[in-house]
């Protein structure tokens, strides 16, 4: 496994070129956003002018080379200010970009990393399926080869980017045996490919998720990402990514609502004193504090096990249950803090409570991710 190296220094100047941008172009939009469930526009163009489209790949192709430490710090940062907006960038520079430059050929890199971390191209991910989302493995979509091409038939269901996506790498069955999966550089364009209704949900709404459709869908030969039947290993590679980069989200949505509480706390006033000198709110906000930390700490500690070149499944996947888990009880205790004005739209607390709970079960849910963690315990202790 190819690893990265990401320098106290390096990380510093992203956190600081990215915090500027996102309290700018992101955060006194994230409402709207929200409220009218799209991206901010140009988004992408604009994060790929920041340089942090491609963080983890090589730099022919416009990419930083920096590792997963540096991908943890973008992350919360761009979640700290809109959670939606990051959960898209997460989709681009992770599930398709990182993916990609992991996995694929020489032609196939020259031909859809630059455009892709410049901002031109949108890129997505398509696993999940409307019959299999946790059972990955199960997935019913199919792609038969015909001469120079292969003919795709499915659909593929909570698809971010979907519904604005340029460029997606689709998982399809191409054999009987389960483990016989490949995938596929799958454009807008292609004949047979199609953008099903547009999800509205709960929370991440600056996200846009979609259904996509395959119907008898044309794809070059050239277009398969490594060989016929092998992606099971790389779709597992790129989760511990994934799980990271989510874990990392959490960590944003969490200082975020740790800042709101503070704030009103120290101006909000009952009884002739400020709410944060009362003893219950106070524990609170130390509670909301010492649950970030804790995580942050786990998230970064999984991030240098990717950065290294090891695999970390059960280090990502018992990272991502904390921290998100954290975010979500932070979230909610940051609505009590604020009490009604907590629990309406024009404080941002109530956005970010619905966001935090995605993410309990994008990525792998915590129920399969405790599974995930257990199941490495026995793996090992067999050996």
């Amino acid at each position: 496994m190819t690893s990265y190296h990401s320098n106290a220094q390096e990380i510093r100047e992203v956190i600081q070129t990215v915090r500027a941008f996102a309290a700018k172009e992101l955060a006194p939009y994230a409402d709207e956003l929200d409220r009218e469930e799209r991206l901010a526009p140009g988004i992408f163009r604009r994060l790929g002018e920041l340089g942090i489209l491609g963080l983890t790949c090589p730099e022919e192709f416009g990419g930083a080379k920096l590792g997963a430490v540096s991908v943890v710090a973008v992350m919360e940062e761009l979640s700290y200010a809109c959670p939606g907006t990051c959960l898209s960038y997460l989709a681009h520079s992770l599930l398709f970009v990182h993916n990609l430059a992991q996995n694929a050929s020489p032609e196939q890199l020259v031909r859809y990393l630059p455009s892709c971390i410049s901002g031109e191209m949108v890129g997505g991910m398509a696993m999940t399926e409307p019959g299999a989302g946790s059972d990955a493995i199960g997935l019913q979509t199919k792609a038969v080869r015909k001469d120079d091409h292969y003919v795709l038939n499915g659909s593929k269901m909570f698809i971010t980017n979907g519904p604005v996506g340029d460029v997606f790498l689709v998982y399809a069955r191409t054999g009987e045996d389960r483990m016989s999966l490949s995938t596929f550089i799958v454009e807008r364009g292609f004949p047979g490919f199609s953008v099903g209704k547009k999800l509205s949900k709960m929370g991440m709404r600056a996200s846009p998720t979609g259904e996509l459709v395959f119907k008898d869908c044309i794809v070059p030969i050239e277009n398969r990402v490594g060989e016929e039947g092998t992606s099971v290993k790389h779709m597992m590679k790129n989760l511990d990514i994934e799980r990271v980069g989510l874990g990392a989200m959490s960590l944003g949505i969490a200082r975020a609502c740790l800042d709101h509480s503070l704030k009103y706390a120290q101006e909000r006033q009952q009884f002739s004193e400020n709410i944060i000198n009362f003893q219950a709110i106070s524990e609170k906000i130390a509670n909301m504090y010492i649950g970030y930390r804790a995580a942050r700490s786990f998230i970064y500690e999984a991030a240098q096990v990717i950065e290294e070149g090891r695999r970390a499944n059960q280090e990502a996947a018992a990272a991502k249950v904390f921290a998100s888990e954290m975010a979500t009880k932070v979230a909610l205790d940051a609505i009590q803090v604020l009490g009604g004005y907590g629990y309406i739209r024009e404080f941002p607390v109530e956005r970010l409570m619905r966001d935090a709970k995605l993410i309990e079960i994008g990525g792998g849910t915590s129920e399969i991710l405790r599974n995930i963690i257990v199941k490495e315990f026995v793996r090992k202790s067999s050996k």
